[in-house]
């Protein structure tokens, strides 16, 4: 298996279909979760559906450069989100994080080995591979909060 092949992999388990690292995905995390208890809060703890859409964020942001596009998200707009008022904009949320992960791990099977080398829209930003890793251990920190606040708030 190549190396974009192994990062496809990576990106669906987090968000997908995957259990290894956390017993845990992020679609089989939201199939247990209400809308209401997605944007319940405690302290001064993010809701689910904030972390949801944070993530969303940067999967889109980046999965937009995979596809030619130029990188136009910014860390400031990264918990801009829309209140979650129904369960079906809850669930819209899901599907659009779903949609996206589906389309990077396509994007990223494309991808060549020496393109995974290439940097990643500015040299500042090191390579693709740093940054395709970097969104993975970025929602997986995530996706661990997101069960945390399930428990403490269910």
């Amino acid at each position: 298996m190549n190396r974009n092949q192994e990062l496809a992999n990576r990106i669906r388990e987090v968000f997908l279909n995957g259990t290894w690292i956390a017993n845990t995905n992020f679609s089989k995390l939201a199939k247990s979760i209400d809308w209401k208890l997605a944007r319940a809060t405690t302290g001064k703890h993010n809701s689910i559906a904030l972390l949801y859409f944070h993530v969303n964020y940067y999967l889109a942001g980046v999965l937009q450069v995979l596809q030619g596009g130029p990188l136009t998200i910014s860390d400031k707009y990264s918990l801009d989100a829309s209140p979650i008022e129904s369960e079906k904009a809850w669930q819209q949320l899901v599907l659009e994080l779903e949609t996206n992960a589906e389309n990077f791990a396509l994007a990223l099977e494309k991808l060549s080995r020496e393109k995974l080398q290439e940097d990643f829209h500015d040299p500042k930003y090191g390579s693709y591979e740093r940054n395709i890793e970097g969104l993975i251990e970025h929602s997986y920190y995530h996706l661990g909060q997101v069960s945390l606040l399930k428990k403490l708030l269910a």
